[in-house]
């Protein structure tokens, strides 16, 4: 009898941390397109209640919203004890300017990213102060540090005392102690090898002309040393110059070459993102070559297997279409920028490029006439093959910068 109640009370916890880490996972806010459908994922008998149709014990999940604004949802169980509560704000459709220009990018760290470490005359000072690779300093003795110029200044005008730094490691603010060391040229160092910028060329994606606003890449831009997301305090959006492009093959990635010397700012970016890059667009007639004048963006519930095209520009001046076609859609995912397989089918960009290459993410997609999401990655090992974001997910990530 004893052996029963044991495995009844494990079965027990079982199911109690089952819901307990179902309720964790939902998250707290939530954010929705106009038309789309509230999907999560909860297990038996957690339900998802709109808190203003309490009397009719509405269950909303797995329905299509069309109410724009906020919504504040309680998710209870079995509608009898409350668990949660939920707000989700449902953003209205909107149309934008899908481009495939290629573009660069210039982005400023907030604080100093720290890339490596090395010895200054045998020393290592950094040792036991706790800063690793990828770490952000942001003050020095109290003083905030934008650049590695403010930095190198204060360790220089330290004269070898030691200096309080504060730093961001995973999220959390540290504080921590490092002496210099001078060395034969009479300057002061940490051992800190850091970084306080860096440039790309990439794909603009849509303009939206109602807000100014941009999305570009579809996938954020991450530290080619630390390989973490930079988190950027601001920067700029340019014009670039097409100088070459490198074909690619299975195994080996091409790869659209440009140059940002002698760029003209196009627009500011704000948000560097997993799902894209964000901002504003200032100087609109750098951006005159349109291939489509302005198309609603569709809720990825309207995408469908099947045949689609994409803008891309390979050649300066020059945006074409070319034709893809999408093999997978994955309609719950929410959690990365790869929201659809595609596969490129047109002859012409096989030929000019092996099929996806590096600086064509952010090529929109265009399906049934709407802006349907952007490519961000390439299959290695299949160079025709690849991956797409949605584009519902890059609206949502620039109304947040809105």
């Amino acid at each position: 009898m004893k052996k029963y109640k044991k495995i009844l009370i494990i079965l027990i916890l079982i199911i109690i941390y089952m819901y307990t880490c179902n309720i964790t996972m939902l998250p707290n806010n939530i954010i929705l397109m106009q038309g789309e459908k509230l999907n999560l994922n909860a297990i038996f008998g957690i339900n998802i209640v709109n808190i203003e149709a309490m009397e009719a014990s509405s269950n909303l999940n797995n329905s299509i919203v069309e109410k724009t604004g906020k919504i504040d949802l309680e998710l209870n169980l079995f509608n009898m004890f409350s668990l949660k509560d939920i707000t989700v704000n449902v953003i209205p459709k909107t149309t934008v300017i899908p481009m495939g220009k290629a573009i660069g990018m210039k982005m400023y760290t907030n604080g100093v990213l720290v890339v490596g470490m090395s010895e200054i005359d045998g020393k290592k000072p950094y040792e036991k102060s706790g800063i690793e690779a990828g770490d952000k300093i942001i003050e020095v003795n109290n003083t905030k540090v934008n650049n590695t110029d403010e930095l190198i200044a204060c360790v220089n005008n330290s004269n070898g005392k030691q200096i309080e730094i504060t730093y961001i490691s995973d999220d959390k603010e540290k504080t921590t102690s490092i002496e210099p060391v001078k060395t034969e040229k009479n300057e002061y160092k940490l051992g800190l090898w850091v970084r306080d910028a860096t440039a790309g060329v990439g794909t603009l994606t849509f303009y939206e002309p109602s807000t100014g606003g941009f999305g570009a890449l579809g996938h954020g831009i991450n530290d080619v040393d630390t390989y973490e997301l930079i988190d950027i305090a601001n920067g700029e959006l340019v014009t670039t110059n097409i100088v070459d492009i490198v074909k690619g093959k299975d195994g080996s990635p091409g790869e659209i070459r440009g140059s940002i010397d002698n760029s003209e700012t196009i627009g500011n970016i704000s948000k560097n993102s997993n799902y894209g890059v964000y901002g504003k667009i200032s100087d609109i007639s750098k951006l005159s070559t349109f291939k489509y004048n302005e198309i609603e963006v569709a809720n990825r519930n309207e995408i469908t297997t099947g045949n689609a095209q994409i803008l891309c520009e390979l050649e300066n001046g020059k945006i074409e279409t070319y034709e893809i076609n999408i093999q997978k859609i994955f309609l719950e995912n929410n959690k990365n920028n790869k929201s659809m397989l595609i596969k490129i089918t047109d002859e012409k960009l096989i030929e000019k490029t092996g099929g996806i290459i590096q600086g064509m993410s952010g090529a929109p997609i265009i399906q049934n006439g709407k802006f349907i999401g952007a490519i961000t990655h390439v299959l290695v090992n299949d160079s025709k093959m690849g991956y797409a974001v949605f584009g519902d997910l890059m609206i949502k990530q620039m109304r947040e910068v809105s």
